[in-house]
């Protein structure tokens, strides 16, 4: 297969708004050792993304400096030592970065067929959100059957994923959102109960229920002190961001008497061989339920490559419902 030389990529011109996104020419990468490259048919657009745009999360210095943690498409060629994808596959992968682009490299490792039935653009929608989801909420987080859970932001990519997950696995799902349609349309996807959080009180909603056994939270801020009143004894708490900001004040008293653990993770900085494993992981406990439809991606709005910025303003709205997209092949 002849491959060309430069592609289509944005790029991050300065740390600043969505208007700082840039369609230029780049060059097209070469797989290293254990690496695969990927034509790109679509790209998830994920807050990291927007928060590398902004300044405030830059790549490993190994990665691409382009933006882009997620996507679909089709192996056009392997590095030395990759026996486990051949050219030609569909995959669907995580990425270090550069996924806004028409090719892409990452770790053979990291990617993963797509489920029976599914198309690219869904498939574009899996890797970062199920990496994270799965790795925070079962494998840090313990959850089991039974467990009461609550995570905020249920309409966001990570909160469907997250309720979706839970409810599959057997465990009492509660959520908060800030809208009727959006508490609607996580009730739909297996929430018990639903917190319009503009409306109701989640530390009031979940002491009432005996306490969330486990929390995932991404706001962060004045959510804090809230959450841990409204974790059951020995419940557990699993940060993923901080959209409210990673400061409060606690009270520490509270997590001695009720022996709560606190915890969380970031995933793009974790080793190669780590983020290999949350992929076995997901193949061997979450691909079977993708391929029998039990669960999947809530989709919201899909965007060309040079309307990334589009793309990124409309994330920060925070009015979607899913996963945004960008089209690229």
């Amino acid at each position: 297969m002849i491959l060309p030389t430069t592609m289509r990529a944005v790029e991050i011109s300065e740390p600043g708004g969505p208007e700082v996104l840039r369609l230029i020419e780049a060059p097209v990468p070469t797989p290293g050792h254990g690496d695969i490259l990927i034509r790109v048919a679509y790209a998830g657009v994920n807050r990291p993304d927007a928060l590398q745009r902004a300044g405030a999360y830059a790549p490993p210095p190994t990665a691409s400096p382009l933006p882009g943690l997620e996507a679909s498409g089709e192996v056009v060629a392997i590095g030395a030592g990759v026996s486990e994808w051949k050219v030609g596959d569909q995959v669907c992968a995580l990425l270090p970065g550069g996924g806004y682009a028409e090719y892409v490299t990452t770790p053979a490792t990291h990617a993963l067929r797509l489920p029976n039935g599914m198309g690219l653009k869904q498939a574009a929608c899996l890797p970062e959100t199920y990496f994270t989801v799965y790795s925070n909420v079962f494998m840090r987080g313990g959850l089991e059957a039974g467990e009461r859970f609550l995570v905020h932001g249920g309409s966001s990519g990570i909160g469907t994923t997250a309720i979706q997950l839970a409810n599959a696995f057997g465990a009492r799902v509660f959520t908060t959102a800030g809208s009727a349609a959006k508490c609607q349309v996580c009730a739909g996807l297996g929430a018990e109960r639903t917190i319009n959080y503009r409306d109701e009180d989640f530390v009031e909603v979940l002491k009432a229920e005996g306490g969330a056994n486990l929390i995932l939270d991404m706001v962060g801020g004045d959510y804090i002190a809230r959450n841990i009143r409204a974790l059951a004894t020995e419940g557990r708490m699993v940060h993923i961001a901080f959209l409210s900001g990673p400061k409060a004040e606690i009270n520490f008293a509270q997590i001695m008497a009720k022996r709560l653990t606190i915890t969380g993770s970031t995933l793009r900085p974790q080793s190669d061989l780590a983020k290999a494993r949350i992929a076995n992981e997901l193949a061997a406990n979450v691909w079977p339920l993708l391929d029998a439809g039990r669960i999947g991606p809530v989709m919201d709005q899909t965007f060309a490559l040079e309307d990334a910025a589009k793309a990124h303003a409309r994330m920060e709205t925070s009015q979607h419902i899913g996963k945004i997209v960008l089209k690229v092949a």
